[in-house]
């Protein structure tokens, strides 16, 4: 069995150092996993500061060696795979191949991003652009020439 945290990217974490420096000490103390949230707003905490989590998680790869990295869930349906797949990349490689990437729907009920930025919300079409996304991730990923043609 294996261990992870999930840490804030918001509130009292809400800065790069800290979170490297705490994904040091969880390598130090025997966790095999730390992951970050993929959001824009905390949840429940809109005016507290936030960090992206694909810096943050870049400043943890420099600071630790072997301890896996990742988000807990990146929506995909509010992201752009050709961007997620060039910053998994960069974070797999400078992590020496420790990037975990989890990937969901995302919860618009608890998740403000979605709504206050005018995001897809209706499940059954984010599920579909989660679809497709993976299979762009996928593609792009295989390093092979690539081109994808969806509904979305």
């Amino acid at each position: 069995m294996r261990y992870g945290l999930c840490l804030p990217n918001g509130g009292a974490c809400a800065d790069a150092r800290t979170l490297a420096g705490l994904a040091h000490l969880a390598e130090e103390a025997g966790w095999d996993g730390v992951f970050l949230e993929d959001y824009i707003v905390w949840q429940g905490h809109q005016d507290a500061p936030t960090y992206d989590p694909w810096v943050a998680l870049a400043a943890m790869a420099l600071q630790t060696e072997r301890i896996r990295l990742g988000t807990q869930v990146t929506p995909l349906s509010r992201r752009r795979p050709w961007k997620v797949a060039r910053e998994t990349v960069t974070l797999d490689h400078l992590s020496n191949r420790r990037l975990i990437l989890g990937v969901g729907l995302g919860d618009t009920s608890i998740d403000v991003s979605f709504t206050h930025f005018a995001e897809v919300t209706d499940a059954r079409l984010r599920s579909k652009m989660l679809d497709e996304a993976l299979d762009v991730l996928v593609g792009l990923w295989s390093g092979q020439p690539f081109s994808y043609h969806g509904e979305h």
